[in-house]
């Protein structure tokens, strides 16, 4: 493992820990491994935040600094023992979650394009996106959205070249090899597809945050019938 990550100061009072500028599910493991860890000794640590292939450690500038040693190079002592023991199949598994999603023409603006740009029907793309199991890799960009990966490569396609200034609450959209749905009306430049009734975000659940890293999501289309009536 030495050799297999950096640890690199973030401003005063953070530090990143590297595993390379990957989307692969052992890298996001061995993160998350790590940030599992760290949640269960918080004595120096203030925040975390997980992503794809690296997390960001917030930690307590005055409780590490010393005469001798910054806080920066206290906190990455402090870390190399973990970072030396990670074990990817000593992670925690994610939660299954299927998601429906409604594919009809007006929550889904842009797959037609999609399908001719790739040269399929619309219902091949909805087969396409609806036939595997995305893994949430990280959460971010507004509370509660998924970055999950990877759609199937017949499907992948680049960010819109033109965001929209309004993408509404649920949609569903594909950005180059991710999927991921809109927790929020938001702007964003991601190409929509659908759009599902299941709030990711909802300030009155227990957890607000219905996904979390490591997850393990499934769509089913559903009619707009069922959609109206969820």
């Amino acid at each position: 493992m030495q050799d297999a990550f950096t640890i690199s100061p973030l401003g005063d009072g953070a530090l990143l820990v590297s595993f390379g500028n990957v989307i692969d599910e052992e890298v996001n493991k061995k993160v998350l491994q790590l940030f599992q860890q760290l949640e269960n000794q918080r004595s120096f640590i203030q925040d975390l935040v997980p992503a794809y292939s690296s997390l960001t450690v917030y930690y307590d500038v005055l409780a590490l600094h010393t005469k001798e040693t910054s806080a920066f190079e206290r906190a990455r002592e402090l870390l190399l023992p973990l970072l030396n023991q990670i074990e990817t199949n000593d992670a925690s598994p994610g939660r299954d979650i299927a998601i429906p999603v409604c594919y009809a023409k007006c929550f889904a603006p842009d797959l037609e394009e999609l399908a001719v740009q790739k040269n399929l029907s619309p219902a091949g793309v909805i087969q396409l996106h609806t036939s595997r199991s995305y893994r949430v890799y990280m959460i971010g960009f507004l509370p509660g959205f998924p970055y999950m990966g990877k759609v199937d490569s017949r499907i992948a396609t680049p960010r819109k070249r033109h965001p929209r200034l309004a993408i509404p609450a649920g949609s569903v959209g594909i950005a180059g090899e991710q999927t991921g749905v809109y927790p929020f009306a938001s702007p964003g430049g991601w190409n929509i597809i659908g759009r599902t009734p299941l709030p990711l975000f909802d300030s009155e659940r227990k957890e607000p945050v219905l996904l979390q890293p490591g997850d393990n999501v499934t769509f089913y289309p559903i009619s707009e019938d069922a959609f109206e009536n969820y």
